[in-house]
């Protein structure tokens, strides 16, 4: 009764008066059937055509969505838990050269600001991780034009050897890509040097829409569309496992939105490893570029995606929540609403922070948080395997990255 009751909670407004928010209500027969005909899908647990994604996304009543999506969520997580991992973010620099405009953390070299962090105080801040039982450490520092590989090789293999307990989820597709340009050499030698020093896994960061037409406004200096895919498979290929973002509500559309989630499963098709699916909304507030971006979006937009991706990224075990930008109590709801996974404490937190968000909660709160909407929290690691003493029922899944390539996900999706 707790889990229905949070359908109820997000009713600001019917369906039809969110203008600009949401779709209208069904008015029309036709679309009724359609509408009836893709649920009976999703309910039968046949994949749904980006088409289908797209009648469902701006016609269904987003209490269907929910009921839909939490179905699905249901059939691949029965168990009444919510995983969460105990990190922090760690920006080793801020200095970046790609001059998204959507960004209001990066500093161009030498301007006002611009860092590039000790060793001394990169060792303090992973010590004050180990000191709570962290578990991962999300550290990207943006494509700075000196800092090439070696600088973080060094790097990583000093931490492995200190925080052996701590996996290094690090550089994102579009770091990585600028590595390989400032070593002149391919990605995959990158990728090897970097896992033998120490690399865990890749977060999906940098991703935004996996359009070329959005990219080209947004981040025309960033990794295109098809290097950051690539980028994802050549490390899937060396043995790492990797998460997949997006980045909504600015100047893309929602057919776009479903371009980008059909591109991160088809790859998912091919390689099996991305171990989880994250989506926010862009935060306008503070960055470079505000004046050529909309107001920030209503929560109904957030929870309508959130929503449609547990539905339509069929093959994805883990749909997390972006309580960081959305807050707590519409994290509590997204819980209804397909996800499974509360992300990570962190810590700290400095990019989405830099545009207006505080949204950040301690192990407890967070932990309050999923209680009351009826789950059970779980700590897990970077790989989604168990790690929580509290419930050694629980534990389960992989302890280690050489470990997690034996549960990658099947290498074909459902038929088409």
């Amino acid at each position: 009764m707790r889990r229905r009751a949070l359908y109820c909670a997000f009713m600001p407004a019917p369906a039809d008066s969110l203008v600009g928010a949401s779709p209208p209500r069904v008015a029309h027969a036709a679309l009724r059937s359609d509408v009836a005909r893709i649920a009976a899908r999703v309910r039968d647990g046949t994949r749904l055509t980006p088409e289908d994604a797209l009648l469902l996304h701006e016609h269904a009543d987003i209490l269907e969505l929910g009921l839909l999506s939490d179905l699905v969520r249901r059939r691949k997580h029965p168990e009444p838990i919510v995983t969460y991992i105990v990190d922090r973010n760690l920006n080793p620099t801020n200095v970046c050269i790609t001059d998204c405009g959507f960004c209001a953390f990066y500093r161009r070299p030498k301007a006002d600001g611009a860092y590039v962090l000790e060793r001394g105080e990169i060792v303090r801040k992973m010590q004050e991780l180990a000191d709570l039982g962290g578990r991962q450490v999300l550290m990207q520092g943006g494509h700075h034009p000196y800092l090439k590989s070696d600088w973080w090789c060094e790097l990583f293999a000093d931490l492995r050897v200190r925080f052996p307990q701590i996996n290094l989820h690090a550089l994102s597709a579009p770091e990585l890509d600028h590595l390989s340009k400032l070593d002149k050499r391919p990605v995959e030698e990158v990728l090897r040097d970097l896992i033998a020093a120490g690399l865990g896994s890749l977060p999906g960061a940098g991703a935004e829409i996996l359009v070329e037409r959005v990219r080209k406004i947004i981040a025309p200096k960033k990794t295109t569309t098809e290097r950051w895919l690539d980028v994802h498979r050549k490390a899937h290929e060396a043995g790492l496992r990797s998460s997949a973002t997006m980045m909504f509500g600015h100047v893309e559309s929602v057919a776009e939105c479903i371009e980008h989630m059909t591109r991160l499963r088809d790859l998912q098709d091919e390689t099996g490893g991305f171990t989880a699916f994250a989506c926010w909304l862009m935060q306008p507030d503070g960055v470079p570029e505000q004046h050529l971006y909309p107001a920030r979006r209503t929560p109904a937009v957030y929870l309508r995606m959130q929503a449609l991706s547990r539905i339509y990224l069929d093959n994805f075990e883990n749909i997390q929540t972006s309580y960081v930008t959305a807050g707590l109590k519409m994290a509590q709801v997204t819980l209804g609403y397909g996800c499974n996974d509360f992300g990570g404490t962190m810590l700290e937190e400095n990019v989405v922070s830099a545009a207006g968000c505080f949204h950040l909660a301690p192990i407890q709160k967070l932990e309050n948080v999923i209680q009351r909407a009826g789950y059970t929290p779980v700590q897990r690691n970077s790989w989604y395997g168990i790690v929580d003493p509290r419930h050694p029922r629980l534990l389960r899944g992989p302890s280690s990255k050489d470990e997690a390539e034996s549960h990658r996900a099947p290498r074909a999706g459902p038929p088409r």
